[in-house]
């Protein structure tokens, strides 16, 4: 999973040890070990644990920013939010360690600045999917639309079948939901 340059290893080998030990129980001088660099190296491009976290939340969700901005310009159409689903799946793909890493350290994470964060992101992306003008049981779908693609990611990682198979089924279920609440063809 290395991506090449020394801070990137460095948010590489964190992720890693925190998803095997946990976020508390790694350090940095675990971090700088398993690198096999000084802690002084590692300071140098991050003070602390937080940092690391920060940084790889920052880049690992950046396509997820983009694709708010994006929607954000589109007209409010089932078209745009089965699009949205669309992209958002594949930034969830590309971000599914650090995903991995908020599922298992969601204590933690509540407690960081990057859980207010992302629980503000989510309620973009929800603001974007629904619409208000929908009866409650439609507006749920919706919603329900963006957790399936969220538990997708998890649940269907111990479900026997080709990766790509099972992305495309967690997609068409997002789809629907979406589709069905605004009761409109599936495209």
């Amino acid at each position: 999973m290395a991506r090449g340059n020394t801070r990137q290893r460095i948010q590489d080998v964190a992720l890693e040890l925190f998803a095997e030990h946990g976020y508390e129980k790694t350090s940095l001088r675990e971090i700088a070990e398993k690198l096999e660099v000084t802690k002084a190296a590692l300071y140098y491009h991050f003070k602390t644990k937080e940092d690391i976290v920060i940084s790889i939340f920052e880049d690992l969700t950046q396509p997820i920013d983009e694709l708010i901005t994006w929607a954000e310009e589109q007209p409010r159409t089932l078209e745009t939010k089965q699009e949205i689903l669309r992209r958002y799946q594949a930034a969830l793909t590309g971000a599914a360690p650090l995903f991995r890493f908020m599922q298992e350290n969601q204590a933690t994470v509540r407690d960081l600045s990057i859980g207010e964060t992302f629980k503000k992101r989510m309620m973009t992306m929800a603001r974007l999917i629904e619409d208000p003008d929908l009866g409650m049981t439609d507006r749920v779908r919706c919603i329900s639309a963006l957790f399936t693609m969220h538990a997708g990611m998890f649940f269907m990682q111990n479900v026997e079948g080709d990766p790509e198979e099972k992305r495309e089924a967690v997609l068409e279920v997002a789809i629907d939901l979406v589709t069905q609440a605004h009761h409109g063809p599936r495209k």
